[in-house]
């Protein structure tokens, strides 16, 4: 093994160990960088870590900027009433947003989605990923996706709200990522 890859494997673990992401202010992500680590508090009560699906499962972030707004609740439902495509996929997918978790945990409440919303209230992972700026409170309605290397597959900027996961799935398709 490399020591570049050590090193790198080391700061991931680093990184989800501690909720710290080591980039400050806004970034472009494209294809082929190295995700941002991230732990983040779900709805579900858990902690989910990038570095706990890596080798295992592509990971989806669609991240969206506010929860109970009419856009982002459309959204969320779309992953929950729609996921079937999703769920023929090795693939771990979350909606996140910088609202806190208790905020979170009662829309996933509300939606009766069956999958996280992440929760990201200080905006440091948002900030890595560069959804929002160092003076925007709200994130950009972006969806990345993270191969099983830790790298970025690719990233959807133009979010269709009512057909996302259906989006999500054919997405999935196009990049070749394996099924159950």
């Amino acid at each position: 093994m490399k020591w570049e890859s050590v090193l790198s494997t080391g700061l991931w673990a680093l990184s989800c160990a501690t909720g710290l992401v080591g980039v400050a202010g806004a970034v472009e992500l494209k294809p082929g960088n190295a995700a941002p680590a991230f732990s983040l508090q779900g709805s579900d009560g858990k902690k989910h870590c990038l570095e706990d699906y890596r080798g295992k499962k592509v990971v989806v972030l669609a991240w969206f900027p506010k929860a109970f707004t009419p856009g982002c609740t459309l959204e969320c439902k779309s992953f929950g009433a729609h996921d079937a495509p999703l769920k023929k996929y090795e693939v771990a997918y979350f909606t996140v947003s910088v609202d806190d978790a208790k905020t979170n945990e009662k829309f996933a409440k509300s939606l009766e989605v069956d999958f996280p919303i992440l929760s990201d209230p200080e905006g440091k992972v948002a900030r890595a990923y560069g959804v929002v700026g160092d003076r925007q409170k709200l994130a950009r309605r972006w969806t990345f996706y993270i191969g099983l290397d830790g790298k970025i597959l690719a990233v959807d900027k133009n979010v269709r709200v009512a057909t996302h996961a259906a989006d999500v799935g054919k997405r999935l398709d196009q990049l070749g990522v394996a099924k159950r």
